[in-house]
């Protein structure tokens, strides 16, 4: 099951308490105080894990806590750290505060660690208040509460190029023949219920990610159809592939629509390359298409994911704004 967004509570450990003990040792009667400190409680941590391509852990298990530090102990030992506890999310989660809105992090990278709730610090034992005036203190610190809160996981999709089109426009099957991913394709819309991701190979070491979401309709951005939840994930997308179906009336129409909804969405859009692909080219013979070199200053490539036509072309246009624009 792909889950792209999740709300946990997380709770970092108690520190422990400060020990109030005296040494007790031969011949010396009144030993001085030899409290220890107490043991920091466990931070909860995120970690980044590359083979995980979902949040799906984290929507199933609800709360994370730490371990709290241990008691200080006579003889001026310290208690034990607790245990930290670590998150492992997929490559491009973006973690924020439930409450204020901030973003905590955007991690992206394999490895990358973020402490999210820190641990409370341990107490001091009554050593640590021993003074000239004040030999034998009777006293020591609790430790410091761990921090809690509740944080929203944002899984965004990470992509060199994203293709955008209304249902059923071809953007699925394009993606099984550029890459070797296989998404669900079908002749009705909606199939693709997910964003799908595979990689395209160019030159002999070269590739480029390739993104698929759900077709978008208009009002998308205001919760209208199945793209709405979905469209954070071209918000990586480095270069936008516009696919129109070459049978549609009004390809300038359809393109000005699903252009608006990005732009709703999030307006840096507006500033990212664009390519037009218009797909199904099989399905209308070359004499009789309405030939379109551009539209809205984008250049217009027709491509067939039937018969291969014009995906050579497509993918060497994608690679130049990449390494133009990436």
């Amino acid at each position: 099951m792909f889950v792209d967004l999740a709300k946990v509570f997380v709770k970092a450990g108690k520190g422990g308490k400060g020990c109030v003990a005296f040494r007790r040792e031969k011949y010396v009667p009144r030993g001085g105080p030899s409290g220890g400190d107490g043991g920091k409680g466990g931070n909860v941590i995120v970690e980044v894990d590359r083979n995980l391509f979902t949040l799906q852990d984290l929507k199933y298990r609800k709360s994370y806590k730490a371990g709290n530090g241990r008691p200080g102990g006579g003889a001026l030992k310290k208690g034990a750290d607790g245990d930290d506890v670590i998150i492992k999310v997929p490559p491009g989660t973006v973690i924020k505060d439930e409450e204020t809105g901030e973003v905590i992090a955007d991690l992206t990278e394999h490895m990358q660690r973020v402490v999210v709730a820190k641990g409370g610090k341990g107490g001091r034992g009554n050593a640590a208040f021993a003074t000239p005036t004040e030999r034998a203190p009777i006293y020591a610190e609790p430790g410091e509460p761990g921090e809690e809160k509740f944080l929203i996981f944002e899984l965004k999709v990470i992509s060199d190029a994203g293709l955008v089109g209304l249902p059923n426009s071809g953007k699925s099957t394009l993606l099984s023949k550029l890459t070797a991913a296989r998404p669900k394709i079908a002749d009705y819309p909606f199939t693709t219920l997910t964003p799908n991701v595979g990689i395209v190979k160019y030159g002999q070491y070269k590739s480029f990610v390739l993104a698929d979401i759900p077709g978008l309709i208009e009002g998308a951005h205001t919760g209208k159809g199945l793209g709405i939840r979905f469209l954070r994930h071209l918000e990586r997308a480095k270069v936008l592939i516009f696919l129109i179906e070459i049978t549609e009336t009004h390809p300038e129409k359809v393109y000005k629509t699903l252009y608006k909804e990005l732009i709703e969405h999030a307006h840096f859009f507006k500033d990212r390359p664009k390519l037009i692909a218009m797909s199904k080219c099989d399905l209308v013979p070359p004499e009789k298409r309405r030939v379109i070199s551009e539209i809205d200053g984008n250049e217009v490539i027709y491509i067939s994911s039937v018969t291969g036509e014009g995906l050579s072309t497509l993918v060497e246009k994608i690679v130049k704004l990449l390494d133009r624009y990436g």
